[in-house]
């Protein structure tokens, strides 16, 4: 691994030698320049990550030297070291672009503390750099945008663990992103020109999830006329994600735990375990430190699948997220629908960014996509808004929740006549999973009338 380059300004000879000395014994590429003008030659011609730049120097000073280098280079990390009690000389700096200062005389573990926060710094700049990279084409269609620290963090993680082939476990509420987080860990993995496969395990009806899973051979059981591959098979090379991972019924959950521990499965009727190289992401949007207590998800499989935890936040706790959002998604449905809406009135933003959303980005991307086929002028109003119901306004009170939950309760229901209330038409209609549309007839109380 190429060593971090450190460039060391100061007129002190011996102070200059035992800094250099020091730090190419941690391990650092260490260089000094008695001056600003060596200094900024030695920028110039070598590649320096940090520059530890005294104040006071025999022919500028170092604040002049400093925006040199910003200049030079806007990512060279700057730490400033002045003479003790010239706070205001450090505070300058700061303002000027130093990464940190230092006073004399030096205490080294102070040096070295800084000198690793630099490190860390840098090290998030370039995997953010990774993550731009490999999602210029795919934010086109991935709602992958934030602002908040919380994401930031998240972003770092997803970045560190997809290049490894650790089984993750990636938890939040339903409609804050996981299916996107295991597109981004694929993506971002060794394995991304193999296959993602993707299996809801609370669609696949109890009775054929494990063959759905596993596969099966021919003769297996009346119907199976031909052998079958499982989705563990078709994804090998690849990546695999169990979504909903919390509804696998309890008598399936010993054979996903010999898939983990083992790296193999076994197809209904087959004689013989077969060989599977696939990583494993699942997701889950219950609390399964709950389940395993209460019983009914095994521990040991628990604890396997949640060797790296991924936990999205819901969107009311990452309310800087919603401006980027709403940017986000008038462009894309501009684009979708051929309009040409340029924006959000002032209060109908304001109402959009107040809004808690339990229903979190998918609620959001679906108000902004109705808002946006059903706006009159060329900016969204609290008029076009509140349409969603003719019958209850939007206020400011707090009661857009109540519009949207009344508005949705409405559509399902209509879908479902529509559809004879066979769920997965109706679900196709209004372009939700028919998970979702399950969970929303439960939480709305829609039900057929007998």
């Amino acid at each position: 691994m190429e060593r971090m380059g450190i460039l060391i300004v100061e007129d002190e000879d011996t102070q200059r030698d035992l800094l250099e000395g020091l730090l190419n014994k941690e391990g650092y590429a260490a260089t000094g320049a008695g001056n600003g003008e060596s200094a900024l030659q030695l920028v110039k011609d070598h590649t320096f990550e940090i520059v530890l730049l005294d104040y006071k120097l025999p022919d500028t000073d170092g604040l002049t030297v400093l925006k040199k280098l910003k200049e030079m280079n806007p990512e060279i990390q700057v730490i400033m070291i002045t003479a003790f009690g010239s706070i205001e000389n450090a505070v300058e700096a700061l303002k000027a672009g130093a990464f940190e200062y230092l006073t004399k005389p030096i205490d080294l573990d102070d040096l070295f503390f800084k000198i690793k926060k630099v490190e860390e710094r840098l090290h998030l700049i370039h995997e953010n750099l990774v993550l731009k990279e490999a999602l210029k084409d795919r934010m086109k269609s991935e709602n992958m945008v934030y602002a908040s620290e919380k994401m930031h963090e998240i972003v770092s993680l997803i970045v560190r663990v997809a290049k490894t082939d650790s089984t993750c476990m990636v938890s939040g509420e339903s409609g804050v992103g996981k299916e996107i987080v295991a597109n981004l860990i694929h993506e971002l993995s060794e394995r991304k020109n193999q296959a993602l496969v993707k299996v809801n395990c609370s669609a696949i009806p109890e009775t054929l999830l494990e063959s759905e899973l596993f596969g099966y051979e021919r003769g297996a059981f009346t119907g199976a006329y031909q052998k079958k591959l499982g989705k563990f098979e078709l994804a090998t090379k690849g990546t695999i994600f169990l979504d909903e991972i919390g509804d696998v019924p309890l008598s399936l959950q010993p054979k996903l735990l010999r898939v983990l521990q083992e790296r193999e499965i076994e197809r209904l009727g087959g004689l013989y375990p077969i060989k599977v190289d696939v990583r494993i992401v699942a997701a889950t949007n219950r609390n399964l430190d709950e389940e395993v207590k209460q019983g009914r998800f095994r521990e040991d499989l628990f604890y396997r699948l949640n060797i790296v935890q991924i936990e999205i936040p819901p969107l009311r706790e990452r309310k800087e997220d919603i401006p980027l959002f709403l940017d986000f998604f008038l462009k894309k449905f501009n684009q979708r629908h051929r309009k040409n809406v340029k924006g959000y009135a002032r209060e109908a933003r304001d109402a959009l960014i107040k809004h808690d959303y339990p229903g979190n980005v998918r609620e959001l991307e679906n108000i902004v996509e109705r808002a946006i086929v059903l706006a009159r002028g060329e900016y969204i109003t609290r008029e076009d808004l509140s349409m969603f119901n003719t019958t209850e306004p939007l206020s400011a009170d707090g009661s857009m929740k109540q519009v949207v939950e009344s508005m949705e309760k409405r559509m399902i229901t209509e879908a479902l006549v529509s559809a004879n209330w066979v769920q997965t038409k109706a679900a196709e209609a209004i372009g939700i999973s028919e998970r979702m549309l399950r969970y929303k007839m439960k939480k709305l109380g829609v039900a057929k009338d007998e």
